[in-house]
């Protein structure tokens, strides 16, 4: 029988985690619980996606501002810092903000524009080439940014996070004076001490500014990457990849996702008999063409994924075999030069013309990205995802 259908990506519903929740034993029961209800057979190089906010929950990877606070307090030795980079969001970085702040009498706030490192835009491109705003060399305060750029509140939110972050800082009993440049070492003509909020680029941050005299350096993978009085941490991540909990509380990235993601193949294997493939994802990596957000606010997009989910895809492209190697077919017989075609490549497309265009990625970026756009971040109730056939091409 000729196959029809390629991919297929279910959203599978799942119990309300809390903490202690089994996620092993609750993700193998989902997955054949669902596939008995939906009369579907599991197969070899299937894969099952699971939201790292479960996995959080269940172990209980929470913390509070005078957590966070405490561990900032013992970090720097000052009441003033320069803090750099924050992304605007009222999710992820709100709440941070609040334990930061109550750790000192002065903050200078300093955002990168015309948007984050995310995407989130204070002010269009075109403004700046309207205003004669240089964003890779001018520095401006408060006043002088609001003096060009009238309206700053975000596109979908209608917030305007200048505000919403001063306040935040003020109503901790701190003070704030903000900053707009986007080299980080412009902070170092207020303070020697930085805590630098940027995600992907914070390296980079890190050794810039202690190279050119920063004398009290951290990032926000540097705050709660160890328990500090019962709370939740990341070793690796610190407070990267926080989301809200409560006005007080946040929940943190995940911990040993690698260990977690291995026990549940192996329970998989010894119920069904089937390799299945396994990965905790956070945040896709896609760009929003409308809000220009482009998504990922976690430090990665899966924090732990099973062997088989390693590498790129190693894929032709259909439309350029059948325009440039057989034009002359058509029907039955291109459907069968393509199929041959497929399965007599190389294990290793780099650089070949018949690959051009097949998104030069990750498979756990795409395959996370996929999981995420699948089971959202709302109210559907499916923080399990399956997909199966992804591996399959045209010739299967």
């Amino acid at each position: 029988m000729e196959r029809i259908v390629g991919t297929v990506v279910r959203g599978l519903r799942a119990p309300i985690i809390t903490k202690g929740d089994d996620i092993v034993k609750i993700t193998v029961e989902t997955v054949l619980k669902a596939s008995k209800t939906e009369g579907f057979s599991l197969r070899d190089k299937d894969i099952v996606g699971i939201t790292e906010a479960i996995v959080a929950r269940a172990q209980g990877n929470f913390a509070n501002i005078e957590q966070i606070a405490l561990d900032v307090k013992q970090k720097f030795d000052s009441d003033t810092v320069g803090l750099i980079f924050p992304i605007l969001s009222r999710n992820r970085f709100a709440v941070c903000l609040k334990g930061i702040a109550k750790s000192f009498k002065k903050i200078y706030l300093m955002f990168s524009y015309p948007s984050d490192e995310v995407g989130n835009p204070l002010v269009d491109y075109d403004l700046l080439d309207k205003e004669g705003v240089n964003p890779w060399t001018d520095i401006l305060k408060e006043n002088e940014f609001r003096s060009h750029f009238k309206n700053t509140k975000h596109i979908f939110t209608g917030v305007d996070y200048i505000k919403y972050y001063s306040d935040i800082i003020r109503e901790s009993g701190c003070e704030v004076e903000v900053i707009f440049a986007n080299n980080p070492i412009s902070i170092l003509n207020y303070t020697k001490n930085v805590l630098t909020c940027d995600i992907h680029t914070r390296n980079r941050s890190k050794r810039l500014l202690k190279s050119n005299g920063a004398e009290t350096v951290y990032g926000l993978d540097d705050i709660l990457n160890q328990s500090v009085e019962g709370s939740g941490f990341n070793e690796k991540y610190g407070l990267l990849g926080t989301n809200k909990a409560t006005e007080d509380t946040v929940k943190l990235f995940p911990r040993d996702c690698q260990s977690l993601v291995e026990k549940i193949q192996e329970k998989l294997f010894e119920l069904t008999g089937k390799k299945i493939e396994v990965m905790i994802y956070g945040d896709g990596a896609f760009k929003d063409p409308v809000g220009k957000i482009w998504e990922l606010a976690d430090p990665v997009v899966s924090p732990g994924y099973t062997e088989g989910l390693i590498g790129t895809p190693n894929e032709f492209k259909l439309k350029y075999l059948a325009d440039n190697q057989f034009p002359h077919l058509k029907g039955d017989e291109l459907k069968k030069a393509i199929c041959d075609y497929i399965m007599n490549k190389d294990c290793d497309l780099k650089d070949r013309m018949e690959s051009q265009g097949t998104t030069p990625r990750r498979l756990t970026d795409l395959i996370g990205s996929l999981c995420d756009l699948t089971s959202g971040s709302g109210d559907k109730g499916t923080p399990i995802v399956y997909i199966q056939g992804y591996f399959d091409n045209y010739s299967v």
